[in-house]
């Protein structure tokens, strides 16, 4: 299965964005985005650049850095200690297997319930093809487990070389219950691209039930190597299939919202589209499936579906459901989200700076950004290089009656590389650059390397926000 932003591409961190192809069914999550307090930009302390853009700066009545905002929705620098970092990384997801093409593999821990149910159910089933195996049965149905989940990997690793050909970055792929995840973090920037990176996966599955119908010819039926074959190619055609069914999260999806696109030329309308294909598909699974199992249509005698097998096909029935209609929900999100990823950038979400030497007192700094309307400072040395930036909740924990003898260089947190983003960031690029060096204050530079002023993590969180509350 493949969602956008759940399976063949991202989660905002926050999820982030990435993309995910999820086999037979799981969807997954976006970019950890932040929002503004307060837009303003600028370089030096009360001096506008020429080429400014005033409308980027801040009214004129912006409290600066510790003064009591004027209304709610204002908080000046010293008094909004309750910034949070952004999030860290979301767990690796389970246990490494290795890095083919060089993106990490692993297995999560719901892998291993799964795969003790497929060999509670397999030995069940060899019991009655194989009876001569007795409790060896159960290791070969785990052996059966294990290759399904080796052909399931392969289905992933199709999306995976598909996305790294079109240049897009995998974060990982996930072995879990009922399939696994392909973790695509940018979204295919064609319909073309978008159909060829979802089919891939269920071709592959189709290719796979292809060899393995290929070797049960090569081996003797009723054996242990013809059941174990048999039931390989019978799982990739039901993986194939059912990845192709027209809703998202699934390949079929991707494949249907590829089509709308390229009809529209509008991918917010193929994703409409396919992700309520997807939720009708949910509820078909939910009501179809175990009506289609009741009236032995699946090959089974109906008068055999009764007690814990109905209880059992209708659990199975919900489950899929669910993760069918939640892997939907999450691409509509996925895709209200990228569509509101421009508004965030950083020249309009950066506050003034005001520039000072490390041995300048608290006080001293806070009355030169007052003066300047500025709510950011910067410490520069004496040849006005910045070095370092002082962190809001320092300041807060700092009281009034010690700042004149609190040096803001005590303050200050080391600008590192990553903490150095360029006036240009938007969208996108902007939330990776902040994911990949997460810390609260940012410092924005001019592609001439001239200060431009200081983003707030927080800031960008709640433009996000925002954003995302406005209808698309």
């Amino acid at each position: 299965m493949d969602e956008s932003g759940g399976s063949g591409q991202p989660r905002s961190g926050t999820e982030e964005p990435a993309s995910h192809h999820a086999t037979p069914t799981a969807p997954s999550a976006n970019p950890a985005a932040q929002e503004p307090s307060d837009p303003s930009p600028a370089p030096e302390a009360a001096t506008p650049r020429k080429d400014e853009d005033p409308h980027s700066r801040p009214p004129a009545d912006t409290p600066p850095p510790g003064e009591q905002p004027p209304a709610a929705g204002d908080r000046p620098l010293a008094r909004s200690g309750a910034t949070k970092p952004p999030k860290p990384p979301a767990p690796r997801g389970g246990l490494l297997m290795g890095r083919p093409f060089g993106v990490p593999v692993y297995v999560a821990p719901s892998w291993f319930l799964v795969a003790a149910l497929i060999t509670w159910v397999f030995g069940g089933q060899l019991d009655r093809v194989l009876p001569e195996l007795g409790a060896a049965r159960y290791l070969v149905s785990l052996f059966f487990a294990v290759a399904f989940y080796a052909s399931v990997l392969v289905h992933e690793l199709a999306h995976t070389v598909a996305a790294l050909r079109f240049k897009l970055p995998v974060r990982r792929i996930q072995l879990q219950f009922f399939g696994g995840v392909s973790e695509i973090e940018k979204e295919s920037d064609t319909p073309g691209r978008e159909f060829v990176l979802a089919f891939v996966g269920p071709l592959l599955s189709l290719v796979l039930a292809g060899v393995f119908y290929g070797a049960m010819q090569a081996v003797e039926p009723g054996t242990v190597p013809g059941v174990l074959l048999a039931g390989l190619m019978i799982s990739n055609l039901i993986v194939a299939a059912f990845n192709l069914l027209p809703g998202l999260p699934l390949d079929g999806g991707r494949m249907l919202r590829a089509v709308v696109w390229k009809i529209t030329g509008k991918p917010m309308s193929g994703t409409v589209a396919a992700a309520w294909v997807g939720r009708a598909l949910a509820v078909s699974v939910l009501i179809g499936l175990p009506l289609l199992t009741q009236s032995g249509a699946l090959g089974s005698n109906a008068e055999d579906n009764v007690g814990m097998d109905t209880v059992m096909d209708a659990l199975l029935a919900a489950i899929l459901a669910a993760i069918i209609w939640t892997g939907a929900g999450n691409s509509l999100r996925m895709a209200r989200l990228r569509e509101h990823l421009p508004e965030l950038r950083a020249r309009s979400l950066t506050r003034r700076a005001v520039p000072v030497e490390g041995d300048t007192p608290l006080s001293e700094a806070l009355r030169r950004a007052n003066a300047a309307g500025a709510r950011a400072l910067v410490v520069v040395d004496a040849d006005g290089t910045p070095l370092s930036l002082v962190r809001e909740t320092a300041i807060v924990g700092v009281p009034e009656h010690r700042r004149p003898w609190v040096a803001v260089s005590g303050l200050a947190q080391d600008l590192t590389e990553g903490m150095r983003v360029s006036a240009e960031l938007a969208g996108e690029e902007l939330l990776e650059a902040l994911r990949a060096a997460p810390a609260t204050e940012y410092l924005v530079v001019e592609e001439t390397g001239e200060i431009y002023g200081v983003l707030s993590a927080a800031d960008v969180e709640r433009a996000f926000v925002k954003a995302m509350a406005r209808p698309s």
